[in-house]
């Protein structure tokens, strides 16, 4: 019997035990004593170890980090990495979050496809390898992470404790191939406001954005103004010609200006309509007093604007591999004697920290910015005939027919935190991404097709 047609005949237990799972919601929430990510992501820690364990597989649970299942000897492992934890199920559903009900070849439920379909799946893959009793010469990790949605953190607890395989993948992004990942910057842009404007027009506030990795699709700016109707009338006719989507109303003393833009991941900014931008073209346009804000708002508009690529900040970086960097400004907040502004840049993967973060700071150099709550992702890049990259290539293509096309990302994946590890799927170029929103579900076909991909997968690395 063949490894596809032992798919077959587990594909019930295995969506049985996907349903398991999903129906537990893992959401991180209190730590508690054995639980450092909540009551539920340690519910489905100790679930997913169950079901391992009843598959005949040994377990480890490392005090409630992460967790794995094991098979097979020698000094050696090759792995496969997800998470179970969750983020928040949201509004707006049409069956019950928790739910893992099936209707129209779909199973419903919040982790259905990130991640604990999927991770689910791969300890199946595992499975029919072991019934069939395929020959390995190392041994094979099913890694169960808990902190994916929220920094993962249980990774560094887990490389601090366990060496790292030779050679692995997560299931945890797209199809074919994602061997590229940009580098990440997060950080805020902080400036003190010391010299405020005096004249007709002063800025009393600026609230937009959340998080730095969105584009924000909401900006408010309190103006305090002697002539409040001619100055509505006069960012109503600007707003007009400039197509920003925007209400101006007088509340509570102040001239108060909203913007509506359009949200967008943080990694593809230019899908966006970006509030903030907006709103500094806004106050750009007004004759406000020399001031440090207005320093500030000359400053945007000068070397940031509407670009989502960083050209007039001196960030003109870009590789054949991975594309442009991208340039999100994710929020800004302004109010009594501070501003903060909160940045998210991807730098292409044949580049360096340095490289980027070189031409910022001369371009702030001496304006009295300061840089605050710095995160750094280094980029994450195989080349093309590694021999993981040309193992995962074989398989794709013998599945599924298809070529294995190696794709680069903006975004980040688990990869980027254990090392040796490239992403390889389940999302399929072209189907809707219900990841993170509302009616999250995974087709039942597509539940079994990866499961073959996957077992393949793990034999050619393992044998």
């Amino acid at each position: 019997m063949g490894i596809n047609d032992r798919v077959e005949e587990i594909k019930d237990e295995m969506i049985k035990s996907i349903k398991e799972i999903v129906q537990i919601k893992s959401v991180t929430d209190e730590k508690k004593p054995g639980k450092p990510f909540g009551e539920g992501v340690s519910k489905a820690l100790d679930k997913a170890l169950e079901i391992s364990e009843r598959l005949g597989f040994k377990t480890k649970n490392l005090d409630g980090y992460v967790g794995y299942a094991e098979y097979g000897e020698g000094e050696d492992y090759v792995a496969v990495l997800g998470h179970l934890d969750v983020v928040p199920e949201g509004k707006g559903w049409e069956f019950p979050p928790y739910g893992a009900e099936i209707h129209d070849g779909k199973m419903y439920g919040r982790g259905t496809m990130d991640d604990k379909g999927p991770i689910i799946t791969t300890l199946y893959s595992l499975k029919v390898i072991k019934d069939l009793k395929l020959p390995l010469s190392k041994r094979v990790r099913i890694i169960f992470g808990t902190n994916e949605e929220n920094g993962c953190s249980e990774i560094q607890y887990y490389k601090d404790r366990e060496k790292p395989p030779i050679m692995g993948f997560t299931p945890d992004g797209d199809y074919p191939i994602i061997y590229a990942e940009k580098g990440i910057v997060t950080f805020d842009l902080v400036k003190n406001i010391k010299v405020k404007s005096r004249g007709d027009i002063s800025i009393e506030y600026i609230e937009g954005g959340e998080r730095a990795n969105v584009v924000p699709n909401h900006c408010e700016a309190g103006l305090k103004v002697k002539n409040p109707e001619d100055i509505i009338k006069s960012i109503n006719k600007f707003c007009n010609e400039n197509s920003i989507e925007a209400k101006v109303e007088c509340k509570k003393g102040l001239v108060v200006i909203t913007v509506t833009g359009l949200a967008a991941h943080g990694s593809t900014p230019e899908l966006g309509k970006n509030a903030v931008m907006q709103i500094f073209k806004i106050l750009g346009a007004l004759k406000i007093e020399k001031s440090d804000i207005s320093d500030v708002i000359d400053f945007f508009n000068r070397y940031v604007g509407y670009e989502t690529d960083g050209k007039s900040f001196g960030l003109s970086l870009e590789d054949k591999e991975s594309g442009k960097l991208t340039f999100n400004i994710g929020a800004a907040h302004m109010k009594d004697n501070k501003i903060s502004i909160a940045f998210n840049l991807r730098y292409p993967v044949t580049f360096k920290y340095e490289d980027m973060m070189g031409p910022f700071n001369n371009r702030i150099s001496g304006l009295g910015f300061g840089i605050q709550n710095m995160m750094h992702q280094k980029p994450l890049f195989f080349p093309e005939k590694h021999p993981l990259i040309k193992i995962l290539q074989k398989v794709y293509t013998e599945q599924t027919g298809e070529e294995a096309k190696l794709l680069a990302i903006g975004g980040g994946t688990y990869a980027k935190d254990m090392p040796n590890m490239v992403a390889f799927g389940p999302m399929i170029l072209g189907e809707p991404e219900t990841i993170h929103n509302s009616n999250e579900y995974i087709k039942i076909d597509h539940i079994i097709r990866n499961a073959k991909i996957y077992a393949h997968a793990i034999y050619e690395l393992a044998k």
